[in-house]
């Protein structure tokens, strides 16, 4: 069992071999969101892929485990996202702690708790079991005092671990606490100007020397415990590892010199920081990193409107040390990847299975659906795209003529088939242009059309001949001649081969939809 080379078998692994894990211990694994925007697919994906390491664990210890989702929304709300609603109402609240901004949707309680909502509602979509925890919750019941108080007599230590890495011009004032101002709610615009450990206070001043402008002009004394103060970035990480103490955390490689500092700074405080997997980062189709505040790269929303959820599981459980590019683009082949992979399942030896990526997705194992029909997403798409049909039904008979099998795994194909609908309305039929064609190019569909009526042939590859043969014998490029196919019948730039789209539609109405652009 210990051999499995699968990844999360790896990570497993290093659990076992560098943290101390006494007999009756729970072993807790935790992932962290930052919720200024709405989930992205990187944040998803932390919690899909934790949770493949705790089933992997699991499956190699016996040991019991849980999973601590932790939300920060005590950190202070820096710029405007640019994809949110309400933002001159936002731009008033710049400075405050997430979770004392109204809901720029108007349907939650703060504007965390509406990012809060939807990552939950994603994971529980797909059933993960985890225990979700805020920051404000943990500060305000008192999880955090014994480690706030340490670090408070340690504050000139940390300091000294953190200066090295911070600007010049941001060292003087840097301090690991953030007071909330009493009188405005900033925690952005607030400087520590002493410590009180004795009392478990400090002292400050909100002059606004933050960037998101003037402060309001208080200062006092506040407690640091009960939520009236939090912990930097870097801190708050040492923080969590220290009260919790956690096993295994993984992070992005953008945070790599993060998680160093805040494993000194938990050793500072007397443990150690949990094991973890530092994991490449999801970018845009040009290369950049996906971003919440600015609306760049695919959300989960997304994905699971127009694709099914498990398929963006199955892209994410691909390799994560390993960056990939993440858009639209990618989608239609990876849900193919995925529908072909259960289709592989069943021929795997049952010790063999848990190399499988299928088998983490689901459950190890457990619950794998199966799937043998050579219906797949690209099929589905083609199909719509051809007929221009909105009805489940008449789209399940054609499929269903296409391949028998589809009526034994009609649960898959539905699913296929909504999402493939739900992509079709709202991309392709509002830009569906049918172009007229000119008088030559009219003959040569008025050519193709009677080949086709005049073939024997029902397989794909002949099929496909047809239509390369006019383009060969009219002198012009096959690709031109598919591209008008597509303008003239299918009313879009691209669409599937020939030989697929007439074995997909039918003979005969694929000889209907031409008799509909020759006519007269």
């Amino acid at each position: 069992m210990s051999d499995y080379k699968a990844w999360p078998f790896d990570e497993a692994r290093q659990i076992l071999k560098h943290r101390p894990l006494p007999a009756g211990h729970t072993v807790l694994f935790e992932t962290g969101f930052g919720p200024s925007g709405l989930p992205h697919i990187g944040t998803f994906a932390e919690v899909a892929r934790t949770t493949w390491v705790r089933r992997a664990f699991a499956q190699l210890s016996g040991m019991p485990t849980r999973l601590q989702a932790f939300s920060d929304d005590m950190d202070g709300l820096r710029k405007v996202p640019l994809n949110m609603p309400q933002p001159e109402m936002l731009a008033q609240h710049l400075g405050k702690p997430l979770c004392r901004i109204p809901d720029p949707y108007g349907c939650c309680e703060s504007f965390s708790g509406h990012m809060n909502n939807k990552l939950r509602e994603f994971l529980d979509t797909y059933g993960f079991e985890y225990e979700f925890l805020s920051s404000s919750q943990a500060y305000a019941r008192g999880d955090f005092d014994e480690g706030l108080g340490i670090l408070l007599e340690k504050a000139e230590e940390v300091r000294a671990l953190i200066l090295p890495t911070l600007r010049e011009e941001n060292q003087s004032d840097w301090s690991p606490f953030f007071p909330i101002c009493p009188s405005c709610s900033s925690v952005n615009a607030t400087r520590v100007t002493a410590y009180h450990p004795e009392r478990r206070t400090v002292r400050f001043v909100c002059d606004g020397k933050g960037e998101e402008g003037l402060g309001c002009g208080a200062q006092g004394e506040v407690s640091v415990l009960g939520g009236k103060a939090k912990v930097g970035w870097k801190v708050d990480w040492a923080l969590r590892w220290y009260t919790y103490e956690v096993d295994y955390e993984m992070y992005g490689k953008d945070l790599i010199d993060s998680a160093r500092l805040s494993g000194r700074i938990v050793r500072l405080m007397g443990r150690q920081p949990p094991v973890g997997l530092t994991y490449e980062l999801f970018l845009d189709e040009e290369g950049r990193k996906i971003s919440k505040s600015v609306g760049r790269g695919l959300t989960v929303d997304t994905w699971v409107q127009y694709a099914p959820l498990e398929s963006l599981l199955y892209y994410i459980y691909q390799n994560p040390k390993r960056a990939r590019r993440l858009y639209w683009d990618v989608v239609p082949r990876c849900v193919d990847e995925y529908l072909e992979s259960l289709r592989r399942y069943p021929e795997v030896a049952e010790e063999a299975r848990p190399e499988q990526d299928v088998w983490h997705l689901f459950a190890a194992g457990s619950q794998v659906p199966q799937y043998q029909a050579l219906v797949n997403f690209s099929v589905v798409n083609n199909l719509i795209s051809a007929l221009g049909s909105d009805s489940r039904e008449l789209l399940l008979d054609y499929l269903g003529r296409y391949d028998p099998q589809v009526h034994q795994y009609l649960e898959v194909v539905q699913a296929l088939v909504e999402k493939g609908l739900n992509y079709y309305r709202d991309f392709e039929l509002p830009n569906k242009k049918f172009r007229v064609p000119t008088p030559e190019e009219l003959q040569l569909l008025v050519q193709l059309r009677q080949r086709l009526a005049a073939t024997e042939a029902q397989d794909e590859e002949t099929l496909q001949g047809l239509p390369f043969d006019l383009a060969r014998e009219a002198g012009i490029e096959a690709k031109e001649f598919f591209r008008l196919f597509y303008e003239v019948v299918l009313g879009q730039e691209r669409g599937p081969r020939f030989g697929s789209f007439v074995r997909l539609v039918g003979r005969e109405r694929a000889l209907q939809m031409l008799d509909e652009k020759t006519a007269g």
